[in-house]
């Protein structure tokens, strides 16, 4: 069984359209060098070329 790893060593990248950070899901775990959006909605916006800044739906 793999070892455990702790959230906060988790490898982290920065959102393009909004600038805050996010952390690798195991869902990325194939594509993590093609991510560059933290979620559909910033991803979705930057397609519809809205400027960069954190959408309604973020905490």
């Amino acid at each position: 069984m793999p070892k455990m790893r702790r959230k906060g060593d988790l490898p982290q990248k920065v959102c393009v359209q909004c600038g805050r950070p996010f952390a690798w899901r195991k869902k990325w775990e194939r594509v993590w060098d093609e991510v560059r959006y933290c979620s559909d909605a910033c991803r979705r916006a930057a397609h519809r070329g809205e400027p960069a800044q954190a959408p309604q739906g973020h905490r």
